[in-house]
């Protein structure tokens, strides 16, 4: 690999990750677990969540997530809803407590995340969105043209 691909490369992939350390350091000012706050986000976006959407938008483990909802539902912050889950899938929503606890800390996140985009620009961060989103798409295809289209890496 020329210098400058590796320079680009490992410039995209730590701002990446500083993005996402961003919000792991919002988590832990508000007293918050990052996982928890991740489910959240979900509800937030959808009004409800499976361990499913939780593990396939953020790329973590099922154990992960099953441990996290499973904590939040003994803490009464979240409850089963039957009526959005899917198959053998197990939909959840925030309870009373749970919509309290969260309106807490989301009203904080969402003013930080509008200012941000105010201050960055609507338009610009539309743009970085969509061209991330295409980069992650050409990747995940040329690592599966590596691995020969096989997840496990086994070329056939």
């Amino acid at each position: 690999m020329d210098r400058k691909t590796l320079q680009i490369i490992n410039a995209s992939n730590h701002s990446i990750i500083k993005l996402r350390g961003v919000y792991a350091d919002w988590s832990r000012r508000h007293n918050i677990n990052y996982n928890e706050m991740l489910v959240l986000y979900t509800i937030r976006e959808n009004g409800y969540c499976t361990q499913k959407q939780v593990c396939d938008n953020y790329l973590l483990p099922r154990q992960t997530i099953h441990n996290v909802i499973s904590r939040m539902r003994e803490q009464g912050y979240l409850i089963l809803e039957p009526e959005k889950g899917e198959g053998r899938e197990k939909a959840f929503v925030l309870t009373e407590k749970g919509r309290k606890y969260a309106e807490t800390f989301f009203s904080s996140l969402a003013s930080i995340e509008e200012a941000s985009v105010k201050r960055f620009g609507y338009e610009k961060i539309q743009k970085l969105t969509e061209l991330m989103k295409e980069y992650q798409e050409i990747l995940a295809s040329c690592v599966e043209q590596e691995s020969g289209g096989s997840r496990d890496g086994n070329k056939q």
